[in-house]
């Protein structure tokens, strides 16, 4: 099958991830980059060995030679960019967070809908090797219909000193951290009709909230918690696991930290290690999301060449950033949001 060629935007923190793993996908090569800052797109793009680089995004479109674009940028540039890919007809890859608004993700959305292109948000977390057997084990009927479930990610873990622009937004942990564990809490149990949040923050050095406690209403009558902390200090540091707890009518599921996984029902318990593989340009303890980069973007290339929807899809990923926004409005206002209203 021909090769898909890709450009990306935005040669920052995590974009090294996305380059590597770019290299390990059948069927794409990423064969164009751009960021505004000189030292980033020569560091990429030696290290990579990609001669064709731009500093300006709209200089790369008008020239052209691929067939998608990953945008790897902040959020401030991200609907800008998608309206860009939108306007030249070219399927596109959003980093999370999606928008800066509600409002600007479903233009977003519209744009690449109107245009006919693909839109996915790079909201990789649910692609974990664990969180996939979580789900795969859910399908398979081995607890019958859950009816709870909590999704937790609590950390010590210093995420400042590798990306500080996160110390200086007003908002933190839900918007960093908490779209993630809602869209696994979204996968897994389904969408949410309503939801309660309360935050704190707890490290006086930074401006926005480190620690999150929602608890949902998925529309299937599922009742789930989604907690998430970057304040808590643990005998043995679980970053950057997320530990899942499931009750069903017929049994329970539990995702440990260790990647250890045990399914209890009438059959009795087993237990299975659900380990991510340690890829060759990957490090522990990152290899987890690492893993999940790589298998997002070869999910893109797949459903791309077979013009399926993608399964964060833009227009899904509407649904998960909704709950963020519910999320914040929840906190600040001491009541329960009817996520729902927030789409329509």
């Amino acid at each position: 099958m021909t090769e898909l060629k890709g450009a990306l935007i935005g040669c920052g923190f995590f974009a090294i991830n996305q380059m590597h793993a770019w290299n390990d996908v059948e069927g794409a090569e990423i064969v164009v980059i751009c960021d505004r800052d000189p030292e980033r797109l020569d560091i990429v793009g030696d290290q990579f060995g990609i001669e064709r680089r731009y500093s300006d995004a709209e200089a790369m479109f008008a020239d052209g030679g691929f067939d998608f674009v990953d945008i790897a940028t902040t959020v401030q540039s991200h609907r800008a960019l998608v309206e860009m890919a939108a306007r030249n007809k070219v399927p596109a890859i959003c980093q999370k967070p999606f928008a800066k608004t509600l409002s600007d993700a479903k233009a977003m959305v519209a744009a690449c809908r109107n245009a006919g292109v693909a839109l996915m948000v790079h909201e990789n977390f649910r692609w974990q090797t664990p969180i996939q057997a979580v789900r795969t084990a859910l399908d398979a009927g081995a607890i019958g219909t859950p009816f709870w479930g909590r999704f937790s990610f609590r950390s010590g873990y210093d995420v400042f000193s590798g990306q500080p622009y996160l110390a200086e937004g007003e908002r933190f942990i839900i918007e960093d951290l908490g779209i993630h564990t809602l869209d696994i809490a979204r996968y897994i149990l389904g969408d949410v009709s309503s939801l309660t949040a309360r935050t704190r923050r707890v490290n006086p050095k930074i401006k926005g909230e480190d620690v999150a406690t929602i608890l949902l209403d998925h529309e299937n009558g599922a009742t789930s918690v989604v907690d998430v902390s970057y304040a808590t200090k643990l005998s043995k540091e679980p970053f950057p696991e997320t530990l899942i707890e499931l009750d069903g009518a017929e049994g329970t599921i539990r995702l440990s930290q260790g990647y250890g996984l045990e399914i209890t029902n009438a059959k009795g318990t087993t237990r299975t290690d659900v380990s991510p593989k340690l890829l060759s340009w990957a490090s522990r303890p990152w290899h987890n999301i690492q893993e999940s980069v790589y298998a997002i973007q070869q999910h893109w290339v797949d459903q791309l060449k077979r013009g399926a929807e993608h399964s964060t899809s833009g227009a899904d990923n509407l649904k998960t950033f909704a709950l963020v926004e519910a999320a914040y409005d929840s906190a600040s206002r001491g009541q329960t949001i009817d996520v729902g209203a927030m789409l329509r």
